[in-house]
């Protein structure tokens, strides 16, 4: 029988949230990298002990703190002390280049900047590279940290709605990288709605591959799951194999992914696995990027159970629809709001003039503080009423469920139709053998033109006259790509395809040919 958690004081800080599960199940595992595995009374203690530590370090409320790793038990257990003493943490991915790390020093002013080189030898290059020294942290091991520096502390608010717990950096996909606020509040918010929405127990057992340098992976991971008094496996990197064996063989029983880690776990099983089974897992997760028909198909004909579907952003942290796991849907809708916000379609000349196609508009506890030293991106954020502009298109069908169209920065406009990316995305996944797809706009002789590229399936070669075909099946013709580039789609560490990368390919495509 599973328990449920004591009832206490409201959970006001994310150190907070497994207080709980100290006393309920101090000797189950909370967290486990593969090399550190801590109880919940383990963890209880290395989050007062690494609190202890980084304030003798010079660690004041009010103060940001870098955090350069890929996901281990050190990092969980460095972000949750860092909210012990109401500083912030700042989590990159240690796969940034020194000048993006330089640069998020500078801008957040950190007063510490702690490199996790255990897991990750670029974050070893990383506190070389800024003069950092080693320090030992009581059950996590070393650290690597970095010079103190002259930092004005930020306000303390006793009201979690007001304290900042975490800067996310933004990825920059579509533009500068930007600091997002989100508070105690905010993330404690999130962390209990995927637990209610996935009806977490403390018996789940969560893979967690997504970084923790995401808000994906900082709230509906690690903070779902310790609320839940759940256990989480740390990964660093994804890896199709790894994660289908922990599946198999480690009672993983919850999943969280981006299409495209789905897309290859399934085509991986497909191919390496007859007799594969998943014996426990009962959720699976898709965010971060549309997911489409084809990836969402294959994967329950494989695994025996509903791909869900959810959509967010960072400033939202980042929850704002999801699919229910009581009323599974056959389509791609990223499902309802959440309980507990209001959502609303901006109309105005974003959405093209289409008719029930409208900017996505959010408000409510899941949304952001603001921009991190930019109030004048922060004010042209928000409409009048505290609603966040989430900068995408979406329609809403009378039940309520959200299909989102597409960016309204990324909307296609060739001569006078509209074309959603997401649209023929859809139809060129559905072609045998394309793993994953992405289509951009290009400007050209005073109009736009469609390019498309693809990624095949491992191994595969595809059949681009057949393909072409396929799209004139099911495409009007000014929604056919005009070119078709088949590649390695760029990705971010959360797997998020990198649009800007791919529109600058497409500039350069005549050059090449």
């Amino acid at each position: 029988m599973s328990l449920s958690p004591m009832v206490s004081m409201p959970i006001r800080r994310i150190h907070q949230l497994f207080e709980s599960w100290v006393q309920l199940r101090p000797d189950a595992v909370a967290l486990d990298d593969g090399s550190v595995a801590l109880t919940y009374a383990e963890l209880d203690r290395a989050v007062g002990d690494a609190a202890e530590r980084l304030a003798r370090l010079g660690v004041r409320p009010g103060d940001r703190v870098l955090l350069v790793a890929e996901n281990c038990v050190a990092l969980c257990v460095s972000i949750l002390a860092i909210s012990a003493l109401d500083a912030w943490s700042a989590t990159v991915n240690a796969r940034l280049s020194a000048r993006e790390i330089g640069n998020y020093i500078e801008h957040s002013g950190a007063r510490r900047a702690l490199y996790f080189d255990r897991v990750s030898p670029e974050a070893g290059g990383h506190a070389q590279y800024f003069g950092a020294e080693v320090v030992e942290f009581s059950h996590v091991g070393p650290i690597s940290v970095g010079p103190l520096a002259e930092a004005v502390p930020e306000p303390v608010f006793d009201a979690p709605d007001e304290q900042v717990a975490a800067l996310v950096y933004t990825s920059g996909t579509t533009g500068a990288a930007k600091a997002v606020m989100l508070t105690h509040a905010n993330l404690i918010f999130v962390g209990e709605n995927t637990r209610r929405m996935r009806n977490m127990v403390p018996e789940d057992v969560v893979y967690g591959v997504l970084p923790l340098s995401h808000v994906y992976g900082l709230s509906s991971l690690l903070s779902a799951t310790l609320i839940s008094g759940a256990q989480l496996l740390l990964v660093p990197r994804f890896q199709p194999d790894h994660m289908a064996r922990a599946i198999a063989l480690q009672g993983v029983s919850v999943l969280h992914g981006v299409p495209a880690m789905y897309a290859r776990l399934t085509d991986w099983v497909v191919r390496n696995s007859e007799d594969f089974t998943a014996p426990r897992l009962r959720v699976a997760q898709a965010g971060g990027s549309p997911l489409t028909a084809p990836v969402k198909t294959s994967f329950e004909r494989v695994f025996g159970i509903t791909l869900n579907n959810g959509y967010g952003m960072t400033e939202a942290s980042p929850s704002i629809c999801q699919t229910r796991l009581d009323a599974p849907r056959t389509d791609c809708s990223v499902g309802q709001p959440i309980p507990g916000i209001e959502v609303k379609l901006h109309d105005d000349q974003a959405a093209g003039g289409t008719e029930g196609v409208g900017e996505l508009c959010v408000r409510g506890p899941n949304v952001m503080k603001g921009y991190y030293r930019a109030p004048e991106q922060t004010a042209a954020t928000f409409l009048p009423g505290k609603w966040l502009r989430t900068g995408d298109l979406a329609r809403i069908e009378p039940d309520g469920a959200v299909f989102i169209v597409g960016r309204a920065k990324e909307l296609i406009i060739r001569s006078g139709f509209n074309v959603y990316p997401i649209e023929v995305e859809q139809v060129l996944n559905a072609f045998p053998m394309v793993m994953q797809s992405a289509v951009v706009g290009r400007d050209v002789d005073s109009n736009e033109e469609v390019i498309a590229f693809i990624e095949a399936v491992e191994n595969c070669e595809i059949d681009l006259d057949a393909l072409r075909a396929h799209l004139r099946e099911n495409l009007s013709p000014y929604k056919i790509p005009s070119r078709i580039v088949v590649t390695h789609l760029p990705s971010a560490p959360s797997g998020k395809i990198l649009k800007a990368e791919l529109r600058r390919m497409a500039a350069g495509l005549d050059r090449e040919c």
